[in-house]
This record gives structure tokens, sequence and C-alpha cells, in this order.
């Protein structure tokens, strides 16, 4: 939740990226990273019971091969989106035909850029206005618990409301044509 009166070029309180708080070799994770228990994830059944979420509820799974299927099977993929999208915010893709030699160039490609120097990631620094870029919080709430990693968001699509800006030239392997 942002507040009303934060510029939105400024966040509400100082940025540590969570890159920095690993380098210095303290066993200790500060409190603004500690989740209470009845959020933190886990595979533990019994954690749930305590936590007040149903055991039995798992994050869903959306089957993209159902796309080229008969019209109902289309139709009831295209729910099964809908439905998570509403239910969740998110959900995991299964046969979504990207190769598992592409999925894993992807990752190694942006293993190299959160392994350049903080400067060189500080360029592309997002802000309360998007969120795009290169980040440590998801949220503008002063005194958040906040996500033990950094991230780099991009919106890609469509096209017209893409931030060049954003798109890291560094390393060479990431730029996009």
């Amino acid at each position: 939740m942002a507040d009303s009166s934060l510029p939105l070029d400024q966040w509400p309180e100082p940025i540590v990226r969570v890159q920095s708080l690993s380098e210095f070799g303290s066993s200790t994770i500060p409190d603004k990273y500690v989740k209470p228990v009845s959020e933190r994830p886990s595979l533990n059944p019994d954690h749930s019971v305590i936590s007040g979420h149903d055991p039995t509820t798992i994050m869903p799974v959306v089957d993209l091969g159902g796309l080229s299927g008969s019209t109902a099977v289309r139709e009831d993929t295209v729910r099964a989106i809908s439905d998570a999208c509403k239910e969740w915010g998110f959900f995991q893709v299964v046969n979504h035909g990207v190769s598992l030699e592409v999925m894993r160039e992807v990752v190694q490609v942006w293993r190299e850029f959160f392994h350049l120097p903080m400067e060189t990631k500080q360029a592309y620094a997002n802000s309360p206005a998007t969120l795009e870029g290169y980040g440590s919080r998801l949220g503008v709430q002063k005194d958040a618990i906040l996500d033990w990693g950094d991230y780099y968001f991009l919106q890609l699509l469509p096209e017209c409301i893409r931030n060049k800006r954003m798109m890291p030239t560094l390393p060479i392997s990431l730029r996009l044509h």
C-alpha cells in the first residue's frame, strides 16, 4: 500500500539490497526480513493447520497443453488460468513449450546480471511508481516485512509500455533485441 504523501520516486525507508546484507557474513537476519510463522512457506502439512490454511490447498498448476486441445479443453484451460489469477494471483505453468535448454540459459544469463557489481545493478534500480527494474522490496508500506531476495522485474508486453531504459545492457548476453 502506497503512502499518498510519498513522492513516487522515493521509498518510505532506505533501501538495503539483500545481496549487501548477505555479504556482511552475519548469521543474524534483520527483523524486517523475518515473517511471522503463519506467513512462512512450509512443506509440513501440520504447519498449515497452525497457520489457518487448508493443508490440502496447493498452488494452482495450469497445463497449457490444453490450449491446443478441443474447444472444451481450451475453455477449461482458460478458466483454470482465470481462476488461478483471481484466487491466487499467480500459478505454475506446465507444458508451455519452452525447452529446458532455453530455461537454463535464461537462468544463467540473469545469474550473470545478479553477480555484477552493486553499482552496475543500481543503474537499473526500481521505484515505488512502477517497481520495474532491480529491487529488493515489492511494497512501499513503511515497516513492511520484506522478502529475502533481490529481483528484476521487466514489463515486456505490450511493447507500447516497455521501458527500454530498464533493459539491462550488461552482461552482454542479457541484451534484448
